[in-house]
């Protein structure tokens, strides 16, 4: 006869040890979901930032002029512009980037809205892609750099503005990244969403 000591897990304990798993792991990616929706948002807005800054880094030392266009809902490409004379031939992709596909640019309810609020004083915080201000213009989705690293429109333009991005969700609004772009000297600058206060503030990263 088999001793009592070599028996198994009965099928009524295997059950209770699976549904105990499935309980641990459901908490457990409950858990994670806030923090795998931020670094979703933090990567895009780590991309974004990394485009603007490298194109325009290789604009100055290549002494080329570098397009770089935002296209709803999410993704980048990027044009080289050469020079020639007497006409310069057609720009060239160079590159593409995605977003992730829950973070896309976009606003929200609750932007601050004022010349005072705004990033750097651009837009009203109701255009997701709003460059080109200052010319009666605004709502552009492109940026160029130029050799000398300033930021251009297509008429030869000071191209100054600010973009938004964040999660494609509703009553989300604190996972918002904003970048703004000064056309005179290409200076690029990131802000993020807090409410400070009481109040719906951008501050500089």
């Amino acid at each position: 006869m088999a001793s009592s000591k070599q028996r198994g897990f009965s099928l009524l304990e295997m059950m209770i040890v699976v549904a105990l798993s499935f309980t641990v792991a459901s908490i457990s990616y409950m858990t994670l979901i806030p923090t795998m929706n931020q670094s979703h948002v933090n990567s895009a807005y780590d991309t974004t930032l990394m485009v603007l800054r490298n194109y325009q880094n290789l604009a100055i030392t290549q002494r080329k002029r570098y397009i770089v266009t935002f296209n709803a809902p999410g993704s980048i490409t990027v044009q080289r512009w050469d020079f020639a004379l007497p006409v310069s031939p057609a720009p060239v992709q160079v590159a593409a980037f995605t977003l992730p596909p829950d973070v896309t640019f976009s606003v929200q309810a609750g932007y601050p809205s004022t010349a005072a609020t705004v990033p750097d004083g651009f837009g009203a915080g109701t255009v997701a892609l709003d460059f080109d201000q200052g010319n009666g213009l605004g709502s552009q989705n492109f940026v160029m750099f130029m050799p000398d690293g300033s930021s251009q429109d297509n008429l030869g333009n000071l191209n100054s503005g600010v973009l938004y991005m964040g999660r494609a969700v509703a009553n989300d609004v604190y996972s918002s990244r904003a970048i703004s772009v000064f056309g005179a000297t290409g200076r690029i600058r990131g802000w993020r969403l807090y409410q400070v206060a009481g109040v719906n503030t951008w501050v500089q990263q």
